[in-house]
């Protein structure tokens, strides 16, 4: 008969082993100095494994043997992120840097700005959250505010802590921000091995690395073994740091691997100095590198700075040049876009470039061929523009033979014979059809999209029989194809007939901002989609303002507000919108309760800690008595909450002559 006294031992001999494991796993993974041999290692991972199976009830989701990879999932849940995972605004040359240090400076409205620089895996971008220490949840950065669940996953990267060490245990809160990668030597041996067993190869590592994370089987996952960096917090409760450089610091402390080449620099100078340092030094590492990002240091003036669009201003990502190969240039042909436009591209001799065989290159558009004198026939230098797209520098001029040909633009569309439009201003041609076959099939392709309407399951040739058969001619089609429709496509039974249906159906739920992104107006990417959104809160309103009206919106441009409105002032186009609301898509935001309460009108920031509960909670309980929270310090702001050990924010607000308030005073105003 088992004794309490059993259990508690048995509970007590788990405990030390997980801790032990948890250390000797950090000192293998992270620090690469082990001090204990594999062997003992496993002995001490298998008693483990050994005991919680026996006692079930002891089992822990922060035990090292969550590592080996749980039962295979259905699919992905959604998360939505503490905050945006934001994307990065490129530079490719020094006068681009010393134009972003311009920029910062000018806003900052002050020269002496510190920077801290890093180097830019080339992996997945993921989110993880930690609750009292332990591990709860990991997520992929998705579109930035919406990610995929995929713990599971992230449990079987061994660099990544289950547990926090130095302190770090004692938050109550934490999403550590990252990135997941394969290391050179291991993609090799990777495809080694599938070369072995006659599999295809991985292109390159992080194809490699964000396929494994996307696996629904976390044991497949494990069975490729990722590295991981952690670079960044996007959210902490009960705790404030004040400079990316201690963020690093920090995150080290914790247990976290922090790629150590990163530097602190007080001028723009280094930061120059640092990037051109480490293209040359890129192939010495056993990870991809794509270049350098560089970040302004001090938290608070990041706050300051804050965002243009999905771009965040106080940090830029300086793109080494891309890998190069010379090849044959054999011709040159045009594809519709689906707002009409006429993009050149390269058909070119195969070459290898970046583990890639490339064998098509952009060429921007017509005034690019002709300002580099680009002609059919030319040995042309090709380059991976960011390391992704392959685009076409320019010919090799002494290897020409003089048999080469000077390129001409079609004067008519190649897919539906109607003049093309060069219109002042604009580098790109366009077919200007609105029944242009091209035009209708790549509009529909992304209307589908993931940053879309993400109708699973239907692609683009799908997309072209449903077309062909006639069954559709816009993206309102989708909604009333009947399931003897669907059956006449090739390979459609029963069950994938279903679960198409499903999918549309589903697409009815995709958020306003993505409706307006999928509609395909020219000029409207996903993140002038949500800036236009929250200016305003449905179509109607969208479809009824003034030209002046959308361009007074901050980050949108004349050029975009044009685009807009010359858009929904077209008759068809209302039409296709109508048909979309009638079949069930949201043409609204969500719709936001109208604040109450005593703090209405009133802004706050907390600095410190407070006595009674967390800043959290306490922002919180601002925001429920109608209080608006914001990020940072400025002329704008009522009160600043001083708790204990204050930051640099309260500094700030002196200057600016906020009214300074205590916890106890924050409670007086919401009884007056």
């Amino acid at each position: 008969m088992t004794t309490q006294i059993d259990i508690d031992r048995v509970a007590a001999r788990i405990a030390d082993l997980r801790q032990k494991l948890e250390y000797h796993n950090y000192l293998y993974y992270v620090k690469d100095s082990p001090e204990i041999s594999d062997a003992e290692y496993d002995r001490m991972f298998r008693e483990l494994l050994e005991l919680e199976t026996a006692h079930p009830e002891l089992a822990s989701p922060d035990s090292p043997t969550q590592r080996v990879g749980g039962e295979p999932l259905e699919r992905f849940n959604k998360v939505q992120h503490h905050a945006p995972m934001l994307s990065l605004a490129n530079a490719f040359s020094e006068e681009e840097l010393r134009a972003f240090n311009k920029r910062v400076s000018g806003l900052l409205e002050r020269d002496d700005v510190a920077y801290v620089t890093e180097l830019k895996i080339d992996g997945l971008a993921i989110a993880l959250t930690y609750q009292n220490g332990s591990f709860v949840r990991g997520a992929t950065r998705g579109n930035g505010i919406i990610g995929e669940d995929v713990t599971a996953n992230l449990k079987t990267v061994k660099q990544i802590p289950l547990k926090l060490k130095g302190g770090g245990e004692r938050i109550p809160e934490i999403e550590v921000r990252g990135e997941v990668y394969l290391p050179l030597s291991t993609f090799n041996a990777l495809n080694e091995e599938r070369a072995d067993k006659g599999l295809a190869l991985f292109a390159n590592p992080r194809n490699a690395a964000a396929g494994a994370i996307r696996q629904l089987d976390p044991k497949m996952t494990a069975a490729r073994p990722l590295s991981f960096f952690g670079y960044a917090i996007g959210y902490i409760e009960g705790g404030e740091l004040q400079s990316q450089k201690e963020t690093l610091e920090s995150l080290q402390e914790w247990g976290f691997p922090v790629n150590t080449n990163f530097r602190w620099h007080d001028s723009i100078g280094g930061v120059i100095s640092f990037c051109s340092g480490w293209e040359p030094k890129r192939e010495s590492l056993d990870y991809e590198i794509d270049g350098v990002v560089v970040k302004v240091d001090d938290l608070e003036d990041q706050r300051v700075l804050g965002t243009v669009s999905r771009d965040p201003r106080w940090a830029i990502a300086y793109k080494f040049p891309g890998q190069v190969a010379t090849t044959k240039l054999k011709e040159i042909g045009v594809n519709v876009g689906r707002t009409g436009s006429m993009n050149p591209y390269a058909v070119l001799e195969p070459v290898k470039l970046g583990g890639v065989t490339i064998k098509l290159a952009t060429l921007h558009n017509e005034d690019d061929i002709r300002r580099k004198d680009i002609r059919v026939g030319d040995m042309v230098v090709v380059k991976r523009a960011g390391d992704v797209i392959p685009q076409v520098v320019g010919p090799v001029l002494e290897q020409r033979t003089g048999k080469e040909k000077v390129f001409k633009y079609p004067d008519k569309c190649p897919s539906c014979g109607k003049p093309v439009v060069h219109e002042e201003g604009e580098a790109m041609a366009y077919c200007v059809n609105r029944e242009c076959p091209a035009q209708i099939f790549e509009g529909l392709n992304h209307f589908i999209s993931r940053g879309a309407m993400d109708i699973r399951g239907l692609g683009p040739s799908t997309v072209f029989k449903l077309l062909e058969l006639g069954f559709i001619r816009n993206a309102a089609d989708l909604y009333s194809l009947s399931e003897e429709q669907l059956a006449e496509l090739p390979g459609f039974k029963d069950k994938s007939i279903k679960n198409l249906q499903s999918a549309i159906e589903d697409s009815k739920k995709r958020p306003f901002e993505n409706v307006l992104f999928a509609l395909g107006i020219r000029h409207i990417g996903e993140g002038v989609a949500a800036l236009l959104t929250e200016a305003f809160h449905d179509l109607d309103g969208l479809m009824n303002a003034s030209e002046e009206d959308i361009s007074g919106i901050m980050g949108i441009g004349p050029r975009i507000a044009h685009s807009v409105y010359e858009y929904f002032n077209d008759p068809q186009n209302r039409e296709l919108v109508e048909s979309l609301r009638h079949a069930g898509l949201k043409m609204e935001r969500e719709k936001r309760a109208i604040k109450t309460g005593p703090l209405v009108g009133k802004s706050f920031i907390i600095t410190g800690k407070l006595e009674t509960m967390p800043r959290s909670a306490a922002e919180k309980w601002i925001e429920e008595r109608g209080g608006t929270v914001l990020s940072s310090v400025s002329k704008k702001l009522d009160y600043l909450v001083v708790g204990e050990d204050p930051g640099s924010k309260l500094a700030k607000a002196r200057k600016l002559g906020v009214t300074e308030i205590t916890e106890k005073k924050l409670f007086a105003l919401a009884d007056e």
